[in-house]
């Protein structure tokens, strides 16, 4: 138990060196929004991390630090890649101007206070299933929960990196702009990259549930999927496209939020603001 608490004592002082040299960074550029790359990127530095500590190489070991870094090199790529395209994120601009506007702070404080110190302790929350299903050795084989946790989270990363293309094209196209994204994935999810986001960590969870330590994991996923649903993800960027897109309304009466699922019928009144 001992020895299982230092792992998780380095990860952490780790991650803490990890994001105290980045936010040097950030104020060095005077901008953060390199951060969401960090979140993807920074587990599978946790999963790796972690990995190296404990020794034997069992097959679940391996299988969550695979999927972790499938995951996260994916994602971690594909938004470091976005900000080197689209430059600095609004939402991050936003946040930090009103710290130094109204509060006084300097852009080092309100980075530091306001984005690194939020998410480090997030970031290690979230990946606690790659952690801690990481700690026991036995079971030393993948029984039906493990490898039913590795097809959800497979699913998910291919859902996620798919929603992501399709977004990717359709903003690419110059006749999209102004306009709501409501085909393929999109036809049936308002955020196919948050659901798919939300499956890879729920089979990644189910993975490590196989093992004692592992099963304590489950408020990792919880909390992910309430901060996607309902704090950072889907709010943030509905209330921004509310305001931008004039279908969007429509989109939002027809479209699952979260679930898949086909799409409902429009009401009349949604049919009008959409006009």
């Amino acid at each position: 138990m001992l020895a299982d608490l230092q792992i998780l004592v380095i990860n952490a002082l780790v991650l803490v060196a990890l994001f105290l040299v980045l936010w040097r960074v950030a104020i060095a550029i005077k901008d953060v929004s390199f951060i969401d790359a960090v979140w993807a990127l920074g587990m599978v530095v946790m999963a790796a991390t972690t990995f190296l500590q404990v020794g034997q190489p069992t097959p679940r070991r391996m299988l969550l630090l695979g999927m972790c870094l499938l995951w996260g090199l994916r994602l971690g790529g594909y938004l470091l890649w976005r900000w080197r395209s689209h430059g600095p994120d609004r939402r991050y601009q936003t946040l930090l101007g009103k710290a130094e506007t109204y509060k006084g702070w300097s852009f080092a404080k309100a980075s530091l206070l306001l984005v690194f110190a939020t998410q480090a302790p997030m970031l290690f929350a979230v990946c606690l299933p790659v952690q801690l299903g990481q700690l026991e050795a036995a079971p030393a084989q993948l029984g039906p929960l493990a490898w039913a946790g590795a097809g959800i989270c497979l699913f998910g990363i291919v859902f996620e990196s798919l929603g992501d293309l399709q977004l990717t094209r359709f903003r690419a196209d110059p006749a999209s702009r102004g306009k709501v994204l409501d085909t393929g994935l999109w036809r049936y999810t308002r955020h196919p990259n948050y659901f798919g986001d939300a499956c890879a960590w729920w089979g990644l969870y189910l993975i490590a549930a196989e093992t004692r330590v592992g099963l304590l994991a489950l408020p990792a996923p919880i909390l992910l999927t309430w901060t996607l649903m309902k704090w950072s993800g889907v709010p943030t960027v509905e209330g921004r496209l509310r305001k931008s897109r004039p279908g969007y309304a429509r989109y939002v009466e027809t479209t699952s939020g979260f679930v898949p699922w086909p799409p409902r019928p429009a009401r009349p009144d949604a049919e009008a603001m959409a006009e």
